[in-house]
């Protein structure tokens, strides 16, 4: 009998499987799949399995077919993508790149038995003390997956932090995709989640309904987001976080962490936890991932106790002649407290901490000023633009935006899905088409401008968003 029967199935010889079978106790292969509906199970002869390619294929050949499937995809560099929501194009220097490959860090992950990495922990720890800096934040964590669980976790912690609560108050204007994860997360729990009105004029959280909301008790934290999810800039950040508190609410900030080279930091702005996407601090895009979670809390026990995740100290080698790293804190994790664990994340991003830990040294305060002020002036100069295209009005809400702003093509009677196919047509990929999200905003679309937008990537925008729209409307 050949040892492989079928090219792509190792254990596919009868014998071969009948003592896996014997050795798990199973008389069926069936009885695996005994989950799996009757009607979506394969009806076929496993050997007359019609994929591939009809036989195995050469590395050089696997090669090539990928590199045909490739060159469909359709890369923006000149302009980068005006598209941000969350996530956004910003030029991560080469050192970081090269920190991060080294062998040493590259497979990167913080171990069980800790304190024989004293290098890694160093890095992680650095880390820890620059965002704590950055965010004005006593305690910051070894990091999370990302923005969307770290606020997630955030909101659970506020639960346990505030018990017999169930009410947690968000902007209108909240990251949608966001609150799917914030949803998933917290619906085994019984939470209820409320939306605060928003200012139709600037569009900043209205502080009237907010404290209506926040007098009707049981609020557990009360969440924000500074810059907002369209961009603009949350005024009223610190009276949101007095409100909460008159209410025995948490106060919960969401930041995009480039922003405070420029902005107040939520340390600043009274925070009981502050949470972020760290993915802007040199780590580029990757297709989606991965990315890493900002996680901290101001000094106080009840709450650092209820963090998520690890946390990497300093202190000394026993006769204390050496200083020393070592986590000082996982208890709160599942391989630890099992059913007890505060929170059921069981990793870190511990590679990319490390690239953001390199990046941040690498700008320091007076580059991440400057970088800030860089994107402010490269925005606002976008908006002006914009606003010179017949029919066209940006942004939405009359407030200061960073980074990412509203564009409104409901007088050019164009719809932006046409408007956003052309100008791909034309090797410009655009905003985030806003519709599914909030309808009440009609034809509007998300840009986003970063350091990488060259004045003459802007004027190249425009101007091909002038021959669509003025195209169309003649």
């Amino acid at each position: 009998m050949s040892l492989v029967v079928h090219p792509w199935l190792p254990n596919s010889p009868k014998k071969i499987k009948e003592d896996m079978l014997k050795t798990i106790g199973v008389k069926e292969v069936s009885e695996l799949f005994s989950d799996i509906p009757e009607k979506v199970r394969f009806k076929g002869e496993w050997d007359k399995l019609e994929i591939g390619f009809g036989r195995p294929l050469s590395e050089l050949e696997i090669q090539r077919i990928i590199d045909d499937i490739l060159s469909k995809n359709k890369v923006f560099k000149k302009p980068p993508v005006f598209l941000g929501a969350g996530v956004w194009p910003h030029y991560v220097p080469e050192v970081v790149k090269y920190i991060m490959s080294r062998a040493e860090f590259c497979t990167t992950y913080t171990p069980y038995q800790a304190e024989i990495s004293q290098g890694l922990l160093q890095a992680l720890f650095e880390y820890q003390s620059m965002i704590a800096d950055l965010l004005e934040m006593e305690v910051v964590n070894a990091s999370m997956y990302d923005w969307a669980s770290a606020v997630a976790e955030a909101f659970l912690m506020a639960l346990r932090v505030n018990k017999g609560k169930n009410r947690i108050l968000i902007p209108s204007t909240m990251n949608p995709m966001h609150l799917e994860v914030v949803k998933t997360y917290t619906m085994p729990r019984g939470v209820v989640i409320e939306k605060v009105k928003y200012d139709s004029v600037t569009g900043l959280i209205d502080l009237e309904d907010l404290k209506e909301k926040v007098a009707k008790g049981n609020v557990a934290a009360v969440y924000i987001e500074n810059p907002s999810f369209l961009g603009f800039i949350e005024e009223n950040a610190r009276d949101v976080g007095e409100i909460a508190h008159d209410g025995k609410a948490l106060f919960i900030m969401g930041v995009d962490p480039i922003s405070l080279g420029i902005l107040k930091p939520p340390g600043a702005l009274g925070a009981d936890i502050a949470v972020g996407e760290g993915q802007p601090l040199g780590l580029g895009l990757n297709y989606g991932g991965p990315y890493l979670g900002i996680f901290a809390v101001k000094w106080d026990m009840k709450l650092i106790r209820q963090m998520p995740g690890r946390l990497i100290g300093l202190t000394t080698t026993v006769d204390g002649k050496d200083r020393a790293f070592t986590m000082i804190l996982q208890t709160r994790e599942q391989h630890i407290r099992r059913e007890k664990a505060t929170s059921n994340i069981c990793t870190n991003e511990a590679l990319c901490a490390l690239g953001a830990a390199v990046y941040l040294a690498l700008m320091g305060k007076h580059g991440l000023k400057k970088l800030g002020e860089l994107i402010l002036y490269r925005t606002n100069y976008a908006i002006k633009k914009m606003n010179t295209i017949t029919g066209v009005k940006a942004p939405i809400f009359k407030s200061l935006h960073f980074k990412e702003f509203t564009v409104n093509f409901d007088k050019t009677n164009m719809p932006y899905t046409k408007i956003h196919k052309e100008l791909l047509k034309k090797g410009i990929h655009g905003g985030l088409y806003l519709r599914e999200f909030f309808p009440e905003f009609g034809e509007t679309a998300l840009y986003c401008v970063t350091e990488l937008h060259t004045k003459d990537d802007i004027d190249l925008l425009i101007k091909s968003l002038k021959e669509i729209v003025e195209g169309w409307s003649r």
